[in-house]
């Protein structure tokens, strides 16, 4: 087997006048230099040189040796300049995974602006019912609420709070509760993700916290499904901003308890530390902190109850 000093001797002798200068040009003495030209010469089995004590000249065989050493010396000395301009290049699959309400409405939109951008990029978004824990080996996880996992490093998108709605015709049939206790006495709707107690709403209002243990009246693991029955008059809900402040705009869910804070679902994206430092997961995080600094949700001052 060859090894990269034979590479280096057969193009040096090719360059080299004489054994002595070779020598002096691989910092060795003539004789070291050649009983190592005598060892590769016995491994391949051909002359490859024609030496004196003043004049080398390789053998044909010796020639095409050397040239080939030639390139591939050129190529090992080119891969740390190759691999320094892989690190710079946004290239590469890249899998993410989102919820699906979310991921199919604020993510997939990005994730065609993010290949726009960085058309090397081959991504595969997969939208599952809980992204988390049910990471999938994805580089990066879109994920809405808390995180108990050290093992990943969350970069935050956005921040998300939570509003308890009802379609006016429900509130018309059952009446306006004022305080977030009177909804024990309402049908409730709750979505069930996360591993989170679904039942139990925490509120806020200045440093006052309580809570509040609702029965539900109708349950769905899919919170697109959720906001259309509350739409459809059967019971108030507890959603995220980003999925119901459209409708309140529009008048078509209104929002309860404006004065008092529900538990916020921040939207994060996880990186796995074992994965993370890649250029194109980086590219991706950046890309998706920029889209969602200032959110297409918050629009401002939206009907209120």
């Amino acid at each position: 087997m060859l090894h990269i000093e034979d590479l280096q001797m057969i193009s040096t002798l090719a360059n080299s006048p004489s054994l002595s200068a070779a020598a002096r040009a691989l910092n060795v003495t003539p004789p070291a230099l050649s009983t190592r030209l005598k060892r590769l010469e016995a491994q391949l089995k051909v002359n490859l040189a024609v030496r004196s004590a003043r004049h080398l000249s390789l053998t044909r065989e010796g020639e095409q040796l050397a040239a080939s050493a030639a390139g591939l010396l050129a190529q090992i000395e080119a891969l740390p300049e190759s691999f320094a301009r892989m690190g710079q290049d946004v290239s590469g699959s890249l899998r993410i995974t989102a919820p699906f309400g979310f991921g199919r409405e604020h993510i997939a939109p990005e994730v065609a602006r993010f290949v726009k951008a960085h058309p090397r990029v081959h991504p595969v978004l997969e939208l599952l019912e809980s992204p988390w824990p049910d990471k999938r080996d994805a580089d990066v996880v879109v994920h809405i609420g808390a995180v108990r996992d050290s093992s990943w490093v969350a970069h935050l998108l956005a921040r998300n709070v939570r509003w308890v709605c009802a379609s006016p015709a429900y509130l018309k049939a059952r009446g306006v509760p004022l305080h977030p206790r009177e909804l024990v006495s309402h049908a409730t709707i709750c979505i069930r993700e996360n591993d989170e107690d679904v039942s139990l709403w925490h509120y806020r209002k200045g440093s006052t916290r309580s809570a509040i243990r609702v029965s539900p009246t109708m349950v769905s693991n899919d919170g697109e499904v959720a906001r259309t029955w509350a739409q459809a008059g059967l019971g108030v809900v507890l959603r995220s901003q980003w999925d119901v402040e459209h409708l309140v705009a529009q008048g078509k869910l209104v929002r309860l308890f404006s004065d008092w804070q529900f538990d916020s679902a921040d939207i994060v994206a996880l990186v796995p530390s074992r994965r993370g430092n890649t250029l194109r997961v980086k590219a991706c995080v950046e890309h998706l902190r920029a889209a969602f600094a200032r959110p297409a949700w918050q629009k401002g001052t939206v009907a209120k109850r």
